[in-house]
């Protein structure tokens, strides 16, 4: 049709005046591209205006005492900000299991940058946020050429509820920033098929490695290129099968790696649960029925918590129901693949993306996390947004329907959200809403009790010790936590007394064989102190904190150069470490 209409133009107007027309046409192309440029900048925004709305209340927020204690405030190598002795240890340790050097990095910037101002580490983590949502505006906009659905599932991504736990915890800064390198190499890879070349393709493999160094949760990323070659790419028929799948080789081979690193890192750290703990069978019905989990709370976003307890019981019909419903939605997508690739790849997204942390491989003690819904959700409100619009194809009112159905989800999103970002104003009040919303969770028990124990208020931390032990008996850190509690009631007999069964449990503690140490020292008991750091010390050569105590009950019992000798090898190991220096002071 357009050569025809040329063709007209040509023979009625001439040569001036096909020029004329020409330069109109640029003209008018031009105003397209400047039209839809500015459609974007107003959808991005509309998406940071509102992300920050409800965000924005995090900068006067605390730190939470789950793991950003140990992460960030009491973590010497983070807490003295980005230095190369730092640098060096992000990239050589597995401290809490993870072996994740871009994050530690971040974390030690924030320390340059803002200090240990808790806000504006929050801050962060928002800013993180806002640019994934705006990347994943971009990567399907430029994709799809759709803006209005494109940025729905932007709007989706930045606002539901379930994303609250990644932005709002600093110490999840793993996820905000895997997630940025994760988009970002599937805007690379579409670059680079745009413009096949060796420097895009090694533009897209460094921002891989770079996910794969902040969470490797990222390793199904080659998985969901694939999808994307299929919808809405279409590469899939239109080049060679094998060309597809070797051109992701070298991805799959960086994420083996990152595979083997991580497992051997958590089962260091003693995160991975053994077969004893949980049976293949217990985690396979609990992951069949968390892929369920996860989506009843993204219709229903209520009763959010920072930990979900592991059911003592799963009924043989929820695990059947789960996994046929499972099945039949599988097939059903796929029946539809042709008709409907959005809905075939929004599942397998989902599927493949939660598949690494569904509980298989069981780390940790939770059922489900709202965290690890960061990435997969992607791939439900793709089903959602070019879904749902297929249902009113044939309707006079489709656009206005849309419009006023999705601003009114929108604002309820944002209202729950909004809510829910303020249980993590503090430790106490975040605990406190984890205990009233889920059942039997000694977890949050014991971490009501740490929060309290942070407050000064130690009577009370007892309290919430005990209850934790009465729903899970016999958890050694519990009964330290509980124990070191009451040795600061002055109760030195019934917390050597729970020292003791936490080491009857677990007798090569390190943790424990030191603090009942540390009791036994400070109530005049340093000779026997010293046979439980010694034990400490055989379990863990050079540590520094062992080293000190020694030395401190050494000095007590008046033998003052073997004392100083201690104390030397504890500078050896750390020249650089305050209490040492301090203990030295004092004994010298």
């Amino acid at each position: 049709m357009t050569i025809f209409l040329n063709s007209l133009i040509r023979l009625s107007l001439g040569r001036y005046h096909l020029k004329i027309y020409r330069l109109r046409q640029m003209t008018y192309n031009k105003e397209k591209n400047f039209a839809g440029i500015e459609s974007d900048f107003k959808v991005c925004l509309i998406l940071v205006i509102a992300t920050l709305a409800v965000y924005g209340q995090v900068i006067n927020y605390d730190f939470i005492s789950f793991d950003d204690i140990g992460y960030i405030v009491e973590n010497p190598h983070v807490r003295t900000g980005l230095t190369p002795k730092n640098i060096l240890w992000a990239f050589t340790s597995v401290h809490a299991g993870n072996w994740h050097p871009l994050t530690w990095l971040s974390h030690q910037t924030d320390v340059s940058m803002y200090g240990m101002n808790p806000g504006l580490h929050h801050l962060s983590n928002v800013i993180f946020h806002i640019a994934n949502t705006l990347l994943l505006f971009f990567v399907f906009r430029q994709m799809t050429g759709s803006i209005s659905q494109s940025g729905f599932a932007a709007a989706l991504f930045a606002l539901h509820p379930l994303h609250v736990e990644s932005v709002a915890w600093v110490s999840e800064r793993k996820d905000v920033l895997s997630t940025l390198f994760w988009l970002l190499t599937m805007k690379s890879y579409f670059r680079y098929i745009r413009y096949p070349g060796i420097p895009d393709y090694l533009t897209m493999l460094l921002c891989f490695i770079l996910g794969l160094m902040s969470k490797p949760m990222v390793i199904t990323l080659p998985f969901v290129l694939l999808l994307m070659d299929y919808w809405p790419l279409r590469r899939v028929g239109t080049k060679p099968s094998k060309s597809l799948l070797w051109e992701k080789i070298p991805l799959v081979m960086l994420a083996a790696a990152s595979v083997m690193i991580t497992f051997f890192a958590q089962k260091e750290g003693g995160a991975v649960a053994s077969w004893e703990t949980y049976s293949f069978g217990t985690r396979a019905a609990n992951a069949l029925i968390s892929y369920f989990s996860y989506i009843e709370k993204m219709f229903l976003p209520f009763s959010l918590a920072i930990y979900y307890p592991y059911p003592p019981f799963i009924p043989w019909w929820k695990t059947a129901g789960a996994g046929v419903l499972l099945i039949s939605v599988s097939l059903i997508t796929i029946l539809n693949a042709r008709q409907r690739p959005y809905l075939t790849v929004g599942w397998l997204w989902y599927l493949g993306t939660l598949l690494p942390v569904i509980g298989l491989v069981q780390v940790g003690s939770q059922a489900m996390a709202d965290r690890y819904f960061y990435i997969p959700s992607i791939g439900l409100f793709i089903m959602m947004v070019w879904g749902v619009p297929e249902l009113f194809r044939v309707s006079i009112l489709r656009r206005k329907i849309l419009s006023v159905t999705a601003a009114a989800c929108l604002f309820i999103l944002m209202t729950i959200t909004a809510i829910q970002v303020q249980y993590w104003t503090d430790s106490l009040t975040l605990f406190r809403h984890t205990i009233d919303v889920t059942e039997n969770n000694a977890m949050a028990f014991m971490n009501m009790g740490v929060a309290l124990n942070r407050h000064g208020k130690k009577a009370e931390a007892v309290k919430y010790y005990t209850e934790a032990l009465r729903l899970a008996p016999g958890q050694v850190e519990t009964l330290n936590k509980l124990g070191l509690v009451l040795k600061d009631l002055g109760k030195t007999d019934e917390a050597i007394q729970r020292l003791s069964e936490a080491l009857s449990l677990k007798p090569d503690d390190i943790e424990t064989l030191n603090n009942l140490g540390a009791v036994l020292k400070d109530s005049g008991r340093s000779d026997e102190a010293i046979r439980y750091f010694s034990e400490a010390l055989q379990l863990k050569p050079g540590d520094v904190g062992t080293l000190n105590n020694i030395g401190l009950a050494l000095a007590d019992l008046g033998e003052t150069n073997e004392a100083i000798r201690k104390l030397s090898e504890a500078l050896q190991s750390d020249p650089e470490d305050a209490r040492t220096h301090n203990n030295m002071g004092t004994i010298l």
